[in-house]
C-alpha cells in the first residue's frame, strides 16, 4: 500500500518537473506552429502567456516576441563565454539564464514580488510571466504604453536603470534589435488571428 503511493508519488513529481523541459519549438518564427507544437496536458504555452497578460496587461504577441529575442524559445539558453588568451574558455557574460534570460539579481525580485520560491527560469509559465511581470514594471514606473514592443525592449534589454537615464539612445545595435523584436509582435499578432 505504502510502496503503490510512493510510486504513484514519484510519476507525479517527475512529470511535474518534466513540465519546465518542452523542447524547443521548430517554427519559431510563427507564434501558432509555436503554440501547437506546446500543447499538452503538462506544458499549454498559450494557455500560459495568455495567463501572464491577464496579470500583466501587456499584449501576447510582445510577450511571446520577447522571449524570440532573448532566447530563441531554449529553456536553458546562457550566453556564450568568453576567452581567455583568446581561446580559453573562461566567464560568462552575464548571469541571464533561460527562457527569458533573466539575471540572477532581477529573477530574485521576481521571485519574491510574484513568482514564489519555486519559480524557474527554465519553466516556460514561470518566464513568460517574468516578462510580463517585468513589462508591466516598465509601464507602471516609465509610462511606456503597454503595446509599446519598442520601447518595451529597449527597457528590458538595458535594465530599468539605463532605460530611465537614456543610456540606449547612443546603441544603434541596440535599437535596431528593438525594432526587429518590434516587427516580430507584429507579425506575432497577425498571426495569432490564425491560430486554433
Amino acid at each position: 500500500m505504502v510502496r503503490g503511493h510512493l510510486t504513484k508519488m514519484v510519476l507525479v513529481a517527475l512529470a511535474l518537473g518534466l513540465s519546465g523541459c518542452a523542447t524547443r519549438p521548430h517554427s519559431i518564427n510563427n507564434v501558432c506552429a509555436v503554440f501547437e507544437q506546446q500543447d499538452g496536458w503538462i506544458t499549454n504555452w498559450q494557455r500560459s502567456a495568455k495567463a501572464a497578460e491577464r496579470r500583466h496587461g501587456i499584449p501576447v504577441p510582445i510577450l511571446m516576441a520577447t522571449i524570440r529575442k532573448e532566447s530563441g524559445f531554449q529553456s536553458n539558453a546562457r550566453p556564450p563565454r568568453t576567452k581567455l588568451l583568446g581561446f580559453i574558455p573562461w566567464k560568462r557574460q552575464s548571469s541571464a539564464y533561460g527562457y527569458a534570460q533573466a539575471l540572477d539579481g532581477t529573477w530574485e525580485q521576481y521571485k519574491r514580488e510574484r513568482g514564489g520560491f519555486s519559480a524557474s527560469r527554465s519553466k516556460f509559465a514561470d518566464a513568460v510571466d517574468f516578462v510580463g511581470w517585468y513589462h508591466g514594471k516598465t509601464v507602471s514606473t516609465y509610462g511606456v504604453a503597454p503595446n509599446d514592443a519598442y520601447s518595451l525592449y529597449l527597457a528590458y534589454y538595458s535594465g530599468w536603470s539605463a532605460f530611465g537615464k537614456g543610456s540606449w539612445r547612443s546603441n544603434a545595435s541596440l535599437k535596431r534589435t528593438a525594432r526587429d523584436t518590434a516587427l516580430m509582435a507584429q507579425s506575432y499578432e497577425r498571426q495569432m488571428s490564425n491560430c486554433r
